[in-house]
């Protein structure tokens, strides 16, 4: 709620900012959780970093629901997605003004790590389409 009130958010459309600083607990989390919807989620390295990758209408605000992709203590309602191609852009937290320039975000070391056997027993290199496995659950991490 800090950040939806803070930035004065209201109905209305925003552009969409990927962080430039994805962590690899976060990204092994909604991993776990999109393939549990049947999403297949890109590899880390296809997904551009540090740079506005869309546009959403911001539709109402939240504070609860029984959603279970709702967590916190406020959230967007969202309507009529459209991606962009990724236009470089730093990033803040919260709500932002924002003007282009910089450059895409480099891969993170355990980037290139990802889905090698030694993560939670990933398929091998027989099968290097198949999707990542996870033993448990990972931990949500915020």
């Amino acid at each position: 709620m800090g950040s939806i009130r803070a930035g004065r958010m209201g109905p209305g459309r925003i552009a969409l900012h990927a962080s430039a600083g994805l962590k690899e607990d976060e990204f092994r989390y909604l991993h776990w959780r999109l393939n549990k919807h049947g999403v297949r989620c890109p590899h880390p390295l296809d997904l551009p970093r540090g740079c506005i990758i869309g546009s959403v209408t911001v539709t109402g605000i939240i504070t609860d629901s029984s959603s279970e992709w709702f967590g916190g203590v406020a959230g967007l309602t969202l309507s009529d997605p459209e991606p962009c191609e990724p236009i470089p852009c730093p990033g803040a937290l919260g709500y932002f003004e924002w003007t282009a320039g910089g450059r895409i975000a480099p891969p993170a070391k355990w980037m290139t790590r990802w889905g090698t056997p030694s993560a939670d027993k990933a398929a091998n290199d027989l099968f290097p389409d198949a999707p990542i496995l996870f033993e448990k659950r990972p931990r949500k991490p915020w």
